[in-house]
């Protein structure tokens, strides 16, 4: 599989009036690492290198680029793309999303969301960290 980094959907006007900040930057990343650390882990499941298409990736919207995701796995030889987002409300109300794609059809295969509250290195974590143990069913 590929996990691909977050994205940051940011409608907060705070976002709209500053920009992206740097440990939201730094959180996205975090939470990539986190995800396919926790795939890695896993029984019957094999991470792949996104660095080679990793900048590619990241001057798109995975989420709306007609499949993109799909052509960017199947480069890497995965047969499964994960991507996800945090969509900021405010610095009190974001949640984090999942997708797990089949590379050779394009059909979802799971969907997921944790809503989470407050801004921080800690709530983006624990946000991650449910959905890797109660929709993914993985890790502890």
């Amino acid at each position: 599989m590929a996990v691909f980094d977050f994205e940051l959907i940011d409608s907060s006007l705070e976002g709209e009036l500053t920009g992206p900040k740097a440990e939201e930057t730094a959180r996205l990343e975090m939470l990539g690492e986190r995800l396919r650390a926790a795939f890695a882990s896993a029984e019957g499941f094999e991470v792949v290198d996104v660095e080679p298409v990793r900048e590619d990736a990241s001057r798109r919207n995975l989420q709306a680029c007609g499949g993109c995701d799909r052509a960017l796995a199947a480069e890497l030889g995965a047969e499964w793309a994960v991507t996800g987002t945090v969509q900021k409300v405010s610095n009190l109300i974001l949640n984090i999303n999942l997708y797990v794609r089949d590379v050779a059809t394009g059909e979802r295969l799971q969907t997921m969301s944790a809503d989470i509250r407050g801004n921080t290195d800690e709530s983006w974590q624990r946000g991650l960290d449910w959905l890797i143990r109660n929709r993914l069913a993985i890790g502890k």
